[in-house]
């Protein structure tokens, strides 16, 4: 019943996630003599200053942004392969522990995809707990399961568009218990095209990112 509006929280989370990461990278421009030297320049350039204008349209697009900090995540935590988050969309506050996989295939060989993530989310005011989703980077088959391996143990993977959840609600809870203790888990599915994909993530830190995330929002 919910899978449509679980599909749209997982491709906003998807989309939301990569920003915080470029957020990070941006190194401080070298404060040298360079800014000095032009400093004297500006000087003689104050009377063109009906450039106003321009700057107002720039504060628009900032003033558009206002809605981005309450649902933009904010790290939490990064333990080994798995980050801890949480975000408001829509005011309501949600947090996850996501990984991308360590290895990819695809057969036929080499054929593009788009990001692929693994998040266990936890949303309180749903009463959703450890909900495990899956984006795997293309449109599945329609009518088509996945899969996912833990150790000894494969559980289903219901299907839509470009996300995956565990067909059997009541398995949840074992998937994710398998996951604390295991090594890695393999994803498999079969795209719109008949691509057949083989995903592998890292369990390492999945324990501390949950743990992490159940504290931020119990």
């Amino acid at each position: 019943m919910h899978r449509g509006w679980q599909l749209i929280l997982l491709l906003f989370v998807a989309a939301a996630f990569a920003v915080p990461a470029v957020a990070q990278q941006p190194a401080p421009p070298p404060p040298s003599a360079a800014p000095a030297s032009p400093a004297a320049k500006p000087k003689p350039r104050p009377k063109p200053k009906p450039a106003p204008k321009p700057a107002a349209e720039a504060a628009k697009p900032a003033e558009a942004k206002p809605a981005a900090p309450g649902a933009q995540p904010k790290l939490l935590g990064q333990y080994a392969d798995w980050g801890a988050y949480t975000a408001s969309p829509g005011g309501k506050k949600v947090c996850f522990a996501i990984s991308k996989p360590t290895s990819e295939e695809t057969s036929p060989p080499n054929r593009p995809r788009n990001p692929i993530y693994m998040f266990i989310s936890t949303r309180p005011a749903d009463k959703v707990t450890n909900e495990v989703s899956i984006i795997i980077g293309y449109p599945f088959k329609p009518g088509s399961e996945a899969s996912a391996q833990v150790g000894s143990t494969t559980f289903a993977l219901y299907t839509q568009q470009d996300g995956a959840w565990i067909k059997n609600a009541a398995e949840e809870a074992q998937m994710v218990d398998a996951m604390r203790s295991g090594d890695t888990v393999i994803v498999k599915g079969v795209s719109a095209k008949g691509t057949q994909t083989t995903d592998t993530y890292n369990l390492k830190g999945v324990s501390q990112a949950l743990d992490r995330t159940a504290q931020e929002c119990k």
